[in-house]
């Protein structure tokens, strides 16, 4: 049985929907930045938003030549944003102007049903647990707030801490090394075929596999697992991790 239980976020525990596009999201994006003075139109903060990613980016890329898979700090794009208009933000400014950002976008953000007995269930059985996640900790980490789940994890992995993401080896093999984690007494579990299954597969972790309505298309990938619930049901996991 498994020892150490490696969760996958975003449409594994967490069921989510974003939408970034569209004029009115971009103008409520001008009206955070109005409101801690930086003057833009919905149009011109898009534009800048999408430049300053791409430099990112690349610079991003220079710093980790050697990573096959790289993740920006959103974190940075918002500060040159604020920069570009003469605007010398503090970190709370850009704290609060991520879960802005996050909240306009967001259409629904919701626990999966059965997902905090879950993880208190492995809390009890003495499971250590831990989260590899492809996301942005500035709107990620409060999210898990809201949610109370970020008190259940041992570890706390986020791609935009450590400039590579998932299905990167790096990454995966980062959180093992700082753990310490037996491969053999891990496992992965996550909703991507790619990212969350392709990946562990490569680093020689199991995987359990949980198919959600937003995971990747399975047609034309190939589903490496040691387990899989095709039907969403998370409460089915602790057949799985506890037994």
């Amino acid at each position: 049985m498994y020892q150490n239980c490696i969760f996958d976020l975003y449409g594994t525990l967490i069921d989510i929907r974003t939408d970034e596009s569209g004029e009115d999201f971009w103008n409520t994006v001008a009206d955070i930045y109005k409101s801690y003075g930086a003057d833009y139109t919905g149009k011109e903060i898009e534009i800048y938003y999408h430049k300053l990613s791409k430099r990112e980016s690349r610079l991003t890329r220079l710093k980790h030549l050697t990573y096959d898979k790289i993740e920006i700090n959103l974190e940075n794009v918002f500060i040159g944003l604020y920069t570009r208009k003469g605007v010398k933000p503090t970190d709370k400014m850009i704290q609060d102007t991520a879960v802005k950002f996050r909240k306009a976008s967001t259409q629904l953000l919701k626990l999966y049903d059965g997902v905090i007995d879950l993880l208190e269930s492995l809390k009890k059985a003495n499971k250590k647990v831990y989260l590899l996640s492809n996301a942005q900790r500035c709107f990620t980490y409060p999210e898990m707030c809201d949610l109370k789940i970020e008190k259940y994890f041992d570890g706390i992995f986020i791609s935009s801490d450590c400039a590579c993401c998932k299905p990167s080896k790096v990454f995966f093999n980062k959180l093992l090394k700082k753990y310490n984690l037996d491969k053999t007494k891990s496992i992965m579990i996550g909703n991507d075929c790619i990212s969350d299954m392709q990946g562990a597969h490569a680093v020689g972790l199991d995987g359990l596999y949980i198919h959600q309505e937003i995971s990747t298309p399975l047609e034309g990938h190939k589903l490496i697992c040691k387990y899989k619930i095709m039907d969403g049901d998370v409460t089915k996991m602790k057949d799985y991790l506890i037994g």
